[in-house]
């Protein structure tokens, strides 16, 4: 099982999109068991993978992620995870094997609590570990795990770098999206030394890619050099399709969901190119 966590500090350059469309692919196409876990308080992931009336209900009973968090704040430890994992989410029949741990608007409000959460029966009441002990159990269930970040690298993120073995950074080729970049790997590299865990850098997912542009194609340049990452070899040029993928419908085929004007090429690449980096992930 690999698990792999998506990671940027802007939002808006198609992190949940790509999130979600790697996840279609890799059951649509090669047959992969995977499971999306939604960090996120802006709960785009999950809009995406279910209909904005199922979160409602899901967020009105406390299965999100927030019941794990609030717990764990108020020293509790007994919420069981495998309550809240909805199956078969994509709304895709073409990749059924998608299963989804859903995040709550909620989230918001206890961010900064995180750290307050109580020490513990043997200290193990760790702010960075609510996550990772409440999932240790799942075991194999799932050939991958892809965890969709907020754009910050607190406490909430750190949670996702502890149970991840990667991560990858998609990123708009432009001076926004990627001047954060270098204080990514840095920040996670010292997190991984701290918790002697290695995380590795998969690379860095070129999006939203526009060939007009002189700013993109100089930047994309930079980015091959891997000075900071690797870059992946897929690049996903700025697309109407794709951005509308963000709205969740029921569909037959992932042509449907993605378009039909390259963009399925594009997401089967990446999931091909994903699995090779990620096999090579102790």
């Amino acid at each position: 099982m690999k698990t792999t966590a998506l990671i940027n500090l802007k939002g808006g350059v198609a992190k949940t999109t790509t999130t979600v469309g790697l996840a279609s692919f890799l059951s649509g196409v090669f047959g992969k068991k995977v499971l999306v876990i939604d960090i996120d308080p802006q709960t785009n992931c999950t809009t995406m993978l279910i209909d904005e009336e199922k979160w409602e209900e899901l967020n009105s009973q406390g299965l999100t992620l927030y019941s794990l968090f609030a717990g764990a704040i108020k020293g509790e430890d007994s919420f069981n995870i495998s309550s809240i994992i909805q199956k078969n989410v994509s709304g895709i029949k073409e990749a059924e094997t998608v299963d989804l741990i859903p995040s709550s608007l909620n989230m918001i409000d206890i961010q900064d609590e995180i750290a307050t959460m109580p020490p513990g029966k043997f200290f193990a009441g760790n702010p960075v570990e609510i996550l990772r002990r409440a999932i240790w159990k799942m075991g194999g269930n799932y050939d991958y795990i892809l965890i969709d970040c907020p754009p910050n690298m607190g406490l909430i993120t750190l949670n996702a770098l502890r149970i991840s073995d990667s991560y990858m950074i998609p990123a708009i080729p432009d001076i926004l999206s990627t001047y954060g970049i270098p204080q990514i790997v840095k920040r996670v590299n010292a997190f991984a030394d701290n918790i002697a865990h290695d995380i590795e850098c998969l690379g860095i997912i070129a999006t939203k890619f526009r060939a007009k542009s002189n700013l993109h194609m100089r930047i994309l340049e930079r980015l091959k050099e891997g000075k900071d990452a690797p870059l992946f070899d897929t690049i996903f040029p700025e697309n109407n399709d794709i951005a509308a993928a963000a709205m969740y419908r029921p569909v037959n085929t992932l042509r449907q969901r993605f378009g039909y004007g390259g963009q399925y090429d594009k997401f089967k690449a990446l999931a091909e190119e994903y699995m090779r980096r990620a096999e090579h992930v102790s």
